[in-house]
């Protein structure tokens, strides 16, 4: 096996190894609402594939979802193992949610559920869902039903263990009897398999301790000495098991999993996983095997983030992509260069011909009627070669050259397009040009890219107070007051999505535009980091605020947040202060990864708008926008967006264009050119508006902070900002 093959090998098995245990399960909703005025009770069924069935119920405010798009939920399981209930919130766009569940006539997309607690067998349960929400809704006013559906994958974080498969048990340990909590694909750890891909199953008790590793032919059981492990496949309508070919055992550190290769003359459909070992077997996992799942292997083994990309260099030289250039371990790094020749490695890509079992000598998709294309920073590129890796078995790799003229950076989104089915969003590093020795991301030094490169790390927190005038078309105008942040830890696998945590730093004047890719389950190119507990952090204001040591509130991410107050529009449970002038302190008792830390700032009235947003742009003409008050050294920041949906269902991509233009308040004017309005695609109406968004917002200098790390040391920033403004929909023409 050559270096950039053996690369590629290694990083399946060590992301692989370095999950966690959890339970991999889908969630299917089928539901009605009945809507009375402006409150919603929504009732249905649940399944949760290999745990079980139940009940779901919701009761919530429109007005309350339309602002705040999220809506509570209770799920009781009363069949399968482990039964109690699970308690949480869907969160989506808010029109969304008014339409799926009272909306007319018909709306769909993506949203999340977020499991925050449950009972019974379920105590101490968190998790969250990537659903597709879709439904033929009431209307929004007077009194009427309709029916809805949610469904998509998820894991769930039970305590102890979970569900087996109707009864089996879940993982934990204990006992001698294989246990099975999850089937999975090798590049971003969620279900559904494809035919001839490598897939790893998470349990208990599925191989003795330490590692081994099948060499070619891989077998489908395992010796007698490592206790003749063996993965079978069982059509859920009957007739013979299919056994898998065997990748690896591994059972160290707490992590006890399997990695093995689907054979490409697997049907499609519903199937029963089980593993046997020392001659017991498993209660059976339900799995769906599907022809082509394309998923991009990853540095942080997740499916977002840094790519697992090598950059040509020469038929001796593969380097492998990261931010600046080094060597270590006998491997080269280097970021990728405009007109460089990219490896990019994967799963999922389809079956071939031959066995799957031995090194494969190569099987190109694109030559037998599969379209294949890599997507960079937008830039849509024909492979050179797509499909089996020469000298290894399941594994794909794409080879493309990039343009000339590619978007560089440290985090340019990367995709792969297999016949027109996306996988998720990634990103590559791209310097500059053929001769620079690092990529660019604002903000950041060689040096601080270097340190990320060795496995440094950046810890920022980051807290915005929002006070935001917008129009409802459903509901009217209404200003609505909040506080969110949250303490995160970058490395260099997830730096796409350091940069909404960053304060402004672009000079007064300038302008730039932003794309965004997003898939039907939430996925990103940014990577998210890693979300770090910081105990009670409470917010007190000046006379008139109503905000004296008022907790924000925690959820099990570690997000935090809190609805300070609505004017015009009455929302339940959304708080009863006002951002007004003054100075607001912001407070930790410090947690299990944060310490205690205070931080304030000094805010002072917004801008008045000298006439209203206009509800359409024309791209060509430029916007002119004008204003009084503020001081006038704040910052203003002129924002609009519009978005784009390409497929349906599961399958439904959103592209978000925008832009950010930053000026001062003592300007008192600004006009965003028609060279960067003209970047943006026209906005799309959609039933509930124009399909885009304008902004206009200010905020004083942002207030620095620091806090401890109980890990030692401290956050790398910490900025605790206001934004203040104006909000409205509206179409770019």
């Amino acid at each position: 096996m050559n270096r950039g093959l053996f690369v590629a090998a290694s990083i399946i098995l060590i992301g692989a190894g370095a999950q966690g245990a959890a339970v991999s399960t889908t969630i299917t909703v089928n539901g009605s609402g009945t809507v009375s005025g402006t409150n919603v009770n929504a009732t249905g069924t649940v399944n949760l594939t290999g745990i079980g069935s139940g009940t779901i119920s919701s009761s919530f405010s429109l007005l309350s979802a339309a602002t705040s798009g999220s809506a509570p939920l209770t799920l009781t399981v009363t069949s399968g193992s482990p039964t109690g209930t699970l308690t949480g919130t869907i969160t989506g766009s808010a029109s969304l949610l008014v339409q799926v569940f009272a909306g007319s006539p018909s709306a769909s997309g993506p949203a999340t559920i977020a499991i925050t607690s449950g009972t019974g067998g379920f105590a101490g349960t968190t998790g969250s869902f990537n659903v597709t929400a879709s439904g033929t809704g009431a209307g929004t006013t007077g009194s009427g039903a309709g029916s809805f559906k949610l469904t998509g994958p998820g894991t769930l974080n039970i305590p102890g263990g979970g569900g087996g498969g109707g009864g089996g048990g879940g993982g934990g340990g204990g006992g001698s009897t294989p246990s099975i909590t999850a089937v999975q694909d090798a590049a971003s750890y969620t279900q559904n398999i494809a035919q001839g891909s490598i897939f790893v199953v998470k349990g208990s008790n599925l191989s003795g301790s330490g590692y081994t590793a099948m060499s070619f032919p891989l077998p489908t059981t395992s010796t007698a000495a490592t206790g003749s492990v063996k993965i079978t496949f069982t059509p859920v309508t009957g007739g013979a098991g299919i056994s898998a070919y065997l990748v690896y055992l591994y059972n160290q550190g707490g992590v006890n999993q399997l990695a093995g290769i689907l054979p490409s003359t697997a049907a499609t459909g519903s199937y029963m996983v089980t593993v046997a070992y020392n001659g017991s077997t498993s209660a059976g996992l339900l799995a769906q095997v599907v022809q082509r799942k394309i998923g991009l292997i990853s540095a942080d083994s997740t499916g977002s983030g840094l790519a697992v990309v090598q950059n040509y260099i020469s038929a001796s030289q593969l380097d492998i992509d990261r931010l600046t250039t080094f060597a270590s371990g006998g491997f080269t790094f280097s970021p990728s260069k405009p007109g460089q020749v990219l490896i990019a490695w994967a799963v999922g890509m389809g079956p071939v011909t031959g066995g799957d079992n031995v090194a494969s000598p190569g099987f190109d998709f694109t030559k037998n009627g599969v379209n294949v294309q890599a997507i960079v920073g937008g830039m849509t590129i024909t492979p050179q070669y797509a499909g089996r890796a020469p000298g290894l078995a399941g594994a794909d790799q794409i080879n493309f050259q990039l343009p000339a003229n590619v978007p560089t950076g440290c985090t340019v989104s990367f995709q792969v397009s297999v016949n027109g089915q996306l996988s998720a969003p990634t990103y590559i590093a791209i310097a500059p040009d053929a001769n620079s020795t690092a990529c660019v991301l604002p903000g950041f030094t060689t040096s601080q890219l270097q340190n990320f490169d060795q496995g440094g790390s950046y810890t920022v927190g980051s807290f915005n107070m929002l006070q935001i005038s917008e129009t409802i078309p459903q509901f009217g105008t209404g200003k609505f007051d909040q506080i969110a942040g949250t303490f995160t830890k970058f490395t260099a696998f997830e730096l796409g999505g350091i940069g909404q945590y960053q304060p402004p730093n672009t000079a007064s004047g300038s302008c730039f535009v932003t794309h965004n890719t997003t898939t039907a389950n939430g996925q990103t190119s940014g990577g998210v980091g890693v979300r770090l507990d910081a105990g009670n952090i409470t917010l007190s204001g000046p006379s008139g605020s109503n905000l004296s040591n008022t907790p924000l509130n925690q959820d099990a991410f570690n997000d935090y947040s809190l609805t300070i107050g609505t004017e015009g529009i009455s929302i339940p449970g959304g708080g009863n202060g006002k951002i007004v002038a003054g100075t607001y302190s912001l407070a930790g008792a410090g947690g299990k990864d944060v310490g205690a830390f205070n931080t304030s700032i000094t805010i002072g009235s917004p801008l008045t708008l000298t006439s209203p947003l206009p509800t359409t742009v024309v791209r060509s003409a430029g916007l002119p926008l004008s204003w009084t008050g503020g001081n006038a050294s704040d910052l203003v920041e002129i924002v609009g967006s519009t978005t784009t949906t390409t497929g349906s269902g599961s399958s439904a991509v959103t592209d978000s264009w925008g832009f950010i233009c930053f000026t001062t308040a003592g300007q008192g004017s600004f006009t965003v050119p028609a060279s960067i309005l003209t970047q943006l695609p026209a906005s799309v109406a959609t039933s509930t508006g124009p399909g885009g968004i304008l902004e206009v917002a200010s905020t004083v200098t942002p207030s620095s902070f620091t806090a401890p790390l109980t890990a030692g040391g401290s956050i790398d920033a910490g900025t605790f900002l206001s934004l203040l403004g104006i909000a409205g929909q509206a179409a770019f023409q």
